[in-house]
């Protein structure tokens, strides 16, 4: 697998960014745009550190107005 990602990674590199940013909208297709990014899963986790501490916000004390 990793000579097919490297051949394509270096097919790419070729291309002017014009042909490279299409390239990027044809793969961004075949990826599921449900999957939680890094960021996401660091943000989760500290959610739930805070949850487990009690450091949370109880809905009805938030001003909503």
């Amino acid at each position: 697998m990793e000579a097919i990602t490297t051949q394509i990674s270096n097919m790419v590199m070729q291309l002017d960014e014009p042909e490279q940013v299409l390239v990027l909208e044809i793969i961004k297709r075949f990826l599921p745009d449900d999957v939680a990014t890094t960021d996401d899963l660091d943000i989760i986790v500290t959610a739930r550190e805070e949850y487990r501490l009690r450091e949370t916000i109880n809905e009805e004390e938030i001003n909503w107005g």
